[in-house]
Formats: structure tokens, C-alpha cells, sequence
């Protein structure tokens, strides 16, 4: 549970991207979760904050729900490779509605409904003032909760899928963590782009839900060789694409079941040890090891926008269905921050306003 300072004014709120600066127009007031010191997550507080109008080209947005990530925790502790400035409200992703628009703003409505992704965070409050590029129009048969837990990992898993790994109709795809928000994303995306699935994680639990969202085989990496199994199911040629956010161990095996010129997708290292690559491992499958940096795709619309209305698009006919593992309130954000720091929820956490 988060400390509540119901008299705390902040006076100027600091967010890469979203130029929340203060001006002599009215303010505004919101609450926010708010981090003042880099540290555990259980040091979060709510705080009551003022927000001005919107700038130019600038909306603000009434938050319904926003999405929990992993890379929330790291900028929380003070490990993420952008460091705001103290204090800071996380959150990397949320939907809502348009209540207000900055001048120049002729493509989006009072009222509309949108999904919003911006780092290194500002979506943790009921409220916020974002740059107009980094909203997303809604259809409207996508809820707030479904919504705000999609821009993070379906983003990452179409921008790594599709652009950086040129994943083609037809590829055999492994995923690892295939039961974490980008994993089970990923194998979701992969499906909708027309690849073969593998899900690979530990437990049938987990493995079961990557199940639920088309894969197509299995690996349980905590019970049985993922070198052996992936190579079995390849007919011994192993994967064209691998999306790997695990790193460490399962990184190293991965470089073992790369068909050749294929590609090994780096997204994060959710297993602690950063890898190091054999070069002469990488020459003799003539294999590409790629890094997905989706956090360069969020500061450079209008990609952004028009990758995420694809997402959206996906979603609404059907073909992406998030896996939301539990709602929290807001003031609860260091429980779900938590949750993702030791790894004991599957799929999507979410923050209710």
C-alpha cells in the first residue's frame, strides 16, 4: 500500500517526451503516484499534483487504467538506462480520455478515447499532459484496461517481429518467457504475422497460457533441454527468428538453436545476466544478432502511432487478446511494481483509476 500525501503540491512534474512545464495558464490538479527517492518500489507515495494546459501540440488526458511493465520497476530503482528527475511519476502506458486540447491540435477530439505510451513514465495518475504523438485512437471495441496494458508489449513485440527480426509468413519463431508481458505478446503478434510458434518457459502453467494464445509447440526450459527440444521440433535446423527477453543461460542456448541466417532478437535480460556472444558462434550459423530498442520507436513518431493503430486494429478483429493477470487501484502500484520484480505474474498487471 502507498503512503498518501493528501497535502503534498508538487510543483513541477519532470517526464522525457511529455514537457509537462509549467505556465501562467490555470492549473490543473490531479493525483500521482510519485517516486522521490530511487529505491524499492514500496517507497512510492500518492500525491496530489497541479498539471497546466496543455502547450502546443500537447492534450491532456484522463486516465481509465494504465499498464504495470518491468522497465517501470528498473526506472523506480534507479537500473533503467534513463534516469528522470526527482520526483517523478512512473508509467510507461495508460488509456483514457481527451478532457483538454493544446493549439494545433487537428487530429484528435475532446472526448476521444486513445491509449497513451511515453518514457520514462508520467501514466501512473489519474491525469496527465502528453505530446499529441504519443496518443493512439482507440476503437471502440477495446476496453481502458485491455487498452492501456498493450502499447509496451504488443509495441515491442510488432517493432521487434516485424521490423528489426523481418519475421516471415511461413518462419519457425521461439519465444522465451513466452508467458511474460512481451513474450506472450510476441506469440500473439508472431501468429498474426503467419509464423510457427514455439513458447518456451518454465512450468505448464505458463505454458498453458502461451497455449491460449496460438502457439504452436512447447518447451518447458525448466524441466527438459531447450537445445534438444527446439532441434527436435526443427527437424535439427532449429528457429528462423528466436525473441529472447530473457538473456542469461537461456540466451546462450538460444545461440545454439539458431537456424542459419537467422536472427536472434535482444530484448532484455528479465533473467539477470547480460550475455556475451561467441563471435565465432555467430560466423558459423552466419546468424544476426539483433537489438530491439523499442524505447527509440517511442521518442520518433509517427511510427509509433501508425505501428500501434495496427496493434489496435489486430486487437479489435480479434486476433490479440492481452492476459490480464489482476487489476490494482492506483495507490497499489508498488504491489503490482512488486509482482513484476519477482517475476510471480504471468501476462499483464494493471492499475485502475
Amino acid at each position: 500500500m502507498l503512503r498518501h500525501e493528501h497535502h503534498a503540491e508538487i510543483k513541477s512534474l519532470r517526464f522525457a517526451k511529455t514537457s509537462m512545464t509549467l505556465s501562467n495558464e490555470p492549473t490543473r490538479h490531479a493525483r500521482a503516484v510519485q517516486c522521490t527517492v530511487f529505491g524499492e518500489p514500496e517507497s512510492l507515495i500518492v500525491a496530489g499534483v497541479e498539471l497546466p494546459a496543455p502547450g502546443s501540440g500537447q492534450v491532456r488526458v484522463a486516465f481509465r487504467a494504465a499498464g504495470v511493465n518491468f522497465a517501470d520497476y528498473l526506472i523506480v530503482a534507479g537500473k533503467y538506462q534513463l534516469k528522470p528527475a526527482l520526483p517523478f511519476t512512473p508509467g510507461l502506458e495508460a488509456a483514457g480520455e481527451i478532457v483538454e486540447l493544446g493549439p494545433g491540435i487537428n487530429d484528435l477530439q475532446l472526448g476521444q478515447r486513445v491509449a497513451v505510451v511515453t518514457r520514462p513514465g508520467g501514466c501512473f495518475a489519474t491525469e496527465a499532459v502528453i505530446d499529441a504523438a504519443h496518443v493512439v485512437p482507440l476503437p471502440g471495441v477495446i476496453d481502458f484496461i485491455t487498452a492501456a496494458c498493450m502499447p509496451v508489449a504488443y509495441g515491442t513485440a510488432h517493432f521487434a517481429l516485424s521490423h528489426r527480426g523481418q519475421l516471415r509468413a511461413g518462419e519457425t519463431l521461439l519465444v522465451t518467457g513466452a508467458a511474460g508481458g512481451v513474450g506472450l505478446a510476441a506469440v500473439e503478434v508472431g501468429k498474426a504475422l503467419g509464423a510457427r510458434v514455439i513458447a518456451a518457459a518454465r512450468g505448464q502453467g505458463r505454458l498453458d497460457l502461451a497455449r491460449s494464445r496460438g502457439a504452436d509447440e512447447l518447451v518447458d526450459y525448466g524441466t527438459e533441454s531447450l537445445r534438444e527440444r527446439v532441434k527436435a521440433l526443427t527437424g535439427g535446423s532449429g528457429a528462423d527468428v528466436i525473441l529472447d527477453p530473457v538473456g542469461g543461460d537461456v540466451f546462450d542456448e538460444c545461440l545454439r538453436v539458431i537456424n542459419n541466417e537467422g536472427r536472434i532478437l535482444v530484448v532484455g535480460f528479465a533473467g539477470g545476466r547480460i550475455p556475451s556472444v561467441p563471435a565465432n558462434r555467430v560466423l558459423l550459423k552466419n546468424c544476426s544478432i539483433v537489438g530491439v530498442d523499442y524505447g527509440t520507436e517511442m521518442d520518433g513518431p509517427p511510427a509509433l502511432r501508425a505501428r500501434l493503430t495496427e496493434v489496435f486494429s489486430w486487437c479489435a478483429q480479434g486476433r490479440l487478446k492481452p492476459h490480464i493477470f489482476t487489476r490494482l487501484p492506483l495507490n497499489e502500484a508498488g504491489a503490482a511494481l512488486r509482482l513484476l520484480a519477482d517475476r510471480t505474474a504471468p501476462g499483464k498487471v494493471a492499475l485502475e483509476m
